[in-house]
């Protein structure tokens, strides 16, 4: 029973991702703008000084005419704020602002996206990361995948630098679930909520859209606020004011890219600061979640190395075939997504970080009541008293 889940199981994440590899966009695809709204690079940045300097160089060299770089330097104790201005070198394209102290019932981020977008001057406001690296043309690049897609929010996924193995074997899992998980089609063309999903690294709104929805403030005290924003833009994909909001995703094909953490301790952490609220604030569900990758690409290698729960006839052809499409699976959103293929072999690896990390997410919640992260701690959305906008 087990192993025919399983290959049921298997099989619908490969088609998916089969559809995905087929019809994922990506930004070094997409065409260079021809027109040039205002753009406004909102970066929220905490303790952010050995990343921020390169990144804010970068963006000042974007062949794009008309665009302002704001930095928040979010309570920041290692002279983040110094460290921007002095990159700028100057330049009346950036503005490093001091972000006020956190009200209650926001988180951290969400409070300075905030801040950021109350300045913001631009037609389109692009929220990103302190340490997210840019090509020259990717500003124009998103631009013009907006125009082309019609995109009211542009959602990018970075390509994902990793150089250590706990890097190498949890970073990639974020574009595993994407496109092994998400069918793209619905997420652009179906107004269902579920069918949501972003990229904090890279979000862009038409500034009309994001004010439509709410923007941070409806969402001040979500974990993974951009896939609460993705789906407050689903909701209103049908409004009968603000009309037909459309959301669009695209791979980052290296005109963007990020190196997200470099220990262990910090590939933990920063996932499981997001884990719990990614499977809807519910240990049952991260359970059920983590049995569901056990039986998936961990189980069948034991299958396949002991015939243990087989029929002796069974062993070992069924094992082996649920092994290699597992190994495929995973090489082929590597593939599309310009990571190390060879690393599929070692998904039985990062299904047991992924175990360790899920013990960290339950741990902080039961005894904190939510993750820690930079020094700050936040409890969960659902036990939060902010009050709740409606779209």
């Amino acid at each position: 029973m087990l192993a025919a889940f399983a290959t049921l199981a298997l099989t619908g994440v490969a088609a998916v991702t089969i559809v995905n590899a087929l019809t994922f966009p990506r930004l070094d695809q997409a065409p260079l703008t021809t027109t040039y709204p205002r753009v406004s690079v909102l970066i929220p940045a905490r303790n952010e000084v050995l990343t921020l300097p390169q990144t804010l160089s970068q963006l000042l060299n974007q062949r794009y005419p008309d665009f302002e770089i704001l930095v928040l330097d979010d309570d920041s104790s290692d002279g983040t704020a110094e460290a921007a201005r002095a990159a700028g070198g100057g330049d009346p394209r950036l503005r490093v602002m001091t972000g006020q102290p956190l009200p209650e019932g926001w988180l951290g981020k969400n409070w300075a996206c905030h801040q950021l977008s109350r300045v913001a001057t631009g037609e389109i406001l692009l929220f990103t990361d302190a340490d997210v690296f840019w090509s020259h043309d990717a500003l124009k690049r998103i631009v013009g995948e907006m125009e082309a897609r019609q995109s009211d929010l542009q959602t990018v996924w970075p390509t994902q630098i990793t150089h250590s193995w706990s890097e190498r074997l949890v970073v990639p899992l974020i574009a595993f679930a994407i496109i092994g998980y998400l069918p793209l089609l619905a997420v652009h063309h179906l107004p269902w909520p579920v069918f949501a999903a972003a990229m904090g690294q890279c979000l862009a709104f038409r500034r009309v859209a994001y004010a439509a929805i709410g923007g941070h403030a409806a969402v001040r005290d979500s974990v993974i606020e951009d896939v609460a924003l993705a789906k407050r833009i689903k909701k209103l994909s049908q409004h009968p004011v603000h009309g037909r909001l459309k959301l669009r995703a695209a791979d980052g094909g290296n005109v963007l890219s990020c190196r997200m953490y470099r220990t262990w301790a910090e590939v933990r952490d920063g996932f499981a600061k997001n884990l719990l609220a990614g499977h809807g604030d519910s240990i049952l569900w991260l359970l059920l979640s983590w049995a569901f990758h056990w039986l998936l690409w961990f189980l069948p290698w034991i299958w396949l190395a002991t015939g243990a729960f087989l029929p002796t006839r069974w062993w070992p052809t069924w094992p082996l075939l649920l092994v290699t499409l597992g190994v495929a699976v995973r090489a082929m959103t590597a593939a599309v997504t310009q990571q190390r293929i060879s690393d599929a072999l070692l998904m039985p690896v990062s299904v047991l970080l992924m175990a360790v990390i899920a013990a960290k997410a339950i741990w902080w919640r039961l005894r904190y009541g939510g993750p820690e992260w930079r020094g700050r701690r936040a409890v969960t959305a659902s036990s939060m008293k902010a009050p709740k906008e409606k779209v």
